[in-house]
């Protein structure tokens, strides 16, 4: 590992052990990084999972909430319409 100066401030070195060091940081960043959240040790594989599954089934309740929401208000309109339409035509005696 003996860099050959080319220009004034630079230096170059093989690009195959330029590879090698950004691999080493990248693996060590990592490590740190989740060690910093607490993802470090060997459950975390298993907690990464049940952080999936948990997002996956916020994702499930928010999409049911917004359905039912939506055939709620869907539901209304259709029984304001009948209501209407049947005090139009008088179905339910002397209307006004």
């Amino acid at each position: 590992m003996t860099p050959s100066h080319s220009d004034p401030g630079f230096v170059r070195m093989p690009d195959a052990e330029f590879e090698a060091i950004l691999t080493r940081a990248a693996e060590k960043g990592a490590k740190r990084a989740l060690a910093d959240v607490g993802l470090d040790g060997e459950d975390a594989a298993l907690d990464i999972h049940d952080l999936r599954t948990l997002l996956d089934s916020i994702r499930f309740i928010r999409r049911t909430a917004v359905q039912t929401a939506v055939r709620m208000i869907t539901t209304a309109i259709m029984l304001a319409l009948l209501a209407g339409i049947a005090i139009k035509l008088r179905l339910f005696g002397d209307g006004p």
